[in-house]
C-alpha cells in the first residue's frame, strides 16, 4: 500500500483526535437533543442522560480497544470484518454511512434554520459545499478549523450556564428527576441523547491518520467523551433550572429560550451564532468520518473502487469525499431534520452493537467482557426505544443493506462459476 494511491498520511495526535471528537458531539446533541428528549422523558431528561452517557462510555471503551488493534479507516466496519467475519463488518459499515450521511443533513438544515431560517435549505447546502471543500484540502486544516470551533462553541456554552444559573429564575426544585413517562420515556430520551454522544466514532474512524494509534486512540475517546458529558450535565441542569421540564419538551430552541426567561435578551443572537456554528463543526467531523468508512469499503468492493483513491497531494480519499458531500447536499436540499435524527440514532445504535460484539471477542475474560456485554445490550435496547417511525425506517434501510449484500453475493459466485460450467 502506497501514500498516494491508498494509504493515509499519520498526522494527528491526542488533542487533534479528541478536538475532532469534541467538534461532532458538542455539536451534535447540546443545541437540538435536549428538547426532544425532555419532551420524552419530562423530569427523567437528567435520568436519560446519564443512561447514555454509561451506553456511550461502554461503546467507547470496545471502540478504543478495537482502533488500538487495528487502527485502519474504517472504523467498526473494520473491526465487525475482522473480528466477526465479512457480513457483520459489511453491515456496520452500511449502519454507520447510511446513518451519519442523515445525520450529516440533519446538522446542515440545523445550520440552515439557525442562520437564514427562511432559507434553511440553500443554507444547508451551501454549508456542505463548503465542508467538503475544506476536507478535499487535507485532514490538518479540517482539524484546525474544528479547534477553532470547539473553543467558540464551548465560550458560548459558558455563558449560558453561567446566565442561567446565576439568574433569580433558577430553581433547583426543577431539577428533582421523575418519571412521569415511565422507564419508556426515559430510554427513548436516552436513545436520542445518544445521537449527540456518537462523535467520537470520528476518532476511530480516522485510526489511519492519527501517530502512534494503539497509545493515541485509547487516550482520546475517553477524554472527548469526558469532556462532552461534563458539559452537556452543566448545560442541561441550566436549562433546567430556568424552564423546567415542561417548558423545555416545547421549546423550538431551549438554549436561546433559556437565556431569554433568565432575564438576558441580547444573549440570543449569540447563542444562534454558536448554535450555528455547532452544527458547523459537527457537519465537518461527520462528513470526515463517513468518507473515511466509504473508503475503506470501496477498498473491499462494498462500494465502486473509484472511490478508494486517495489524492496524491492532499492524502485525503477525495473522490469518496466528494461522493459523500453530493448525497449529502441532496438530502440536505430535501429532507425534515426531525426524521433525520430519528433514523441516524438508529443506524448509529446498531453500528456500535458490531463494535461491542467484536469488542466482546478479544478477551475471553469474563472482567474484559463486562464492558461490551453492557454496550451491546444497551445498544439494543435504545434503538427498540425510539420512536416508532424512526424503528421502522432504520429497520427497512439495514434490511434494504443486507439484500444487497445477499445480491451481490450471489452475483460474485455466479460470475466466478460461470466460465467452469459445461
Amino acid at each position: 500500500m502506497t501514500p498516494t494511491s491508498t494509504g493515509l498520511r499519520r498526522t494527528l495526535g491526542v488533542r487533534d483526535a479528541v478536538v475532532v471528537g469534541l467538534g461532532s458531539m458538542v455539536g451534535a446533541g447540546v443545541f437540538s437533543a435536549l428538547g426532544p428528549a425532555a419532551h420524552a422523558a419530562g423530569t427523567g431528561l437528567l435520568a436519560g442522560l446519564a443512561v447514555a452517557a454509561v451506553v456511550a462510555y461502554c461503546n467507547a471503551m470496545s471502540s478504543a480497544r478495537l482502533a488500538a488493534r487495528y487502527p485502519a479507516s474504517g472504523g467498526t466496519y473494520v473491526y465487525g470484518r475482522e473480528r466477526l467475519g465479512p457480513f457483520w463488518g459489511y453491515l456496520a459499515g452500511w449502519a454507520f454511512v447510511v446513518g451519519k450521511t442523515a445525520s450529516c443533513a440533519a446538522m446542515a438544515l440545523t445550520v440552515g434554520s439557525y442562520v437564514w431560517p427562511g432559507q434553511a435549505h440553500a443554507v444547508a447546502v451551501a454549508a456542505v459545499v463548503a465542508l467538503t471543500a475544506v476536507n478535499y484540502g487535507g485532514i490538518q486544516k479540517s482539524a484546525w478549523l474544528t479547534r477553532v470551533i470547539v473553543a467558540v462553541v464551548l465560550a458560548v456554552l459558558a455563558c449560558v450556564v453561567v446566565v442561567c444559573l446565576t439568574s433569580a429564575q433558577a430553581d433547583a426544585a426543577r431539577l428533582a428527576i421523575g418519571l412521569p413517562s415511565g422507564v419508556g420515556g426515559v430510554l427513548q430520551a436516552a436513545g436520542l441523547l445518544f445521537f449527540a454522544f456518537a462523535g467520537y466514532a470520528r476518532i476511530a474512524t480516522l485510526g489511519e491518520e492519527v501517530r502512534d494509534p494503539e497509545r493515541t486512540i485509547p487516550r482520546a475517546v475517553p477524554l472527548a467523551l469526558g469532556i462532552t458529558l461534563v458539559v452537556y450535565v452543566c448545560v442541561a441542569v441550566a436549562v433546567l433550572a430556568v424552564l423546567g421540564a415542561d417548558r423545555l419538551g416545547q421549546a423550538a430552541a431551549p438554549l436561546a429560550d433559556a437565556v431569554r426567561a433568565a432575564g438576558v435578551p441580547g444573549l440570543v443572537p449569540v447563542v444562534r451564532v454558536g448554535a450555528a456554528v455547532a452544527a458547523l463543526g459537527s457537519l465537518l467531523s461527520l462528513i470526515l468520518g463517513v468518507s473515511r468508512t466509504t473508503l475503506a469499503m470501496a477498498r473491499d468492493g462494498h462500494l465502486p473502487g473509484a472511490l478508494a483513491t486517495v489524492h496524491p497531494r492532499f492524502q485525503v480519499p477525495h473522490r469518496a469525499e466528494l461522493a459523500v458531500g453530493a448525497v449529502v447536499a441532496v438530502l440536505a436540499a430535501t429532507a425534515d431534520v426531525r426524521g433525520a435524527i430519528g433514523f441516524s440514532s438508529f443506524g448509529v445504535l446498531a453500528y456500535y452493537a458490531v463494535a461491542n460484539a467484536s469488542a466482546w471477542t478479544l478477551s475471553p475474560a469474563r472482567a474484559a467482557r463486562v464492558v461490551p456485554a453492557v454496550g451491546l445490550l444497551g445498544c439494543a435496547t435504545l434503538a427498540s426505544a425510539l420512536p416508532a417511525a424512526s424503528v421502522a425506517a432504520g429497520a427497512g434501510v439495514l434490511a434494504a443493506g443486507v439484500l444487497a449484500y445477499g445480491v451481490r453475493r450471489w452475483w460474485a459466485g455466479r460470475g466466478a462459476n460461470g466460465p467452469s460450467s459445461p
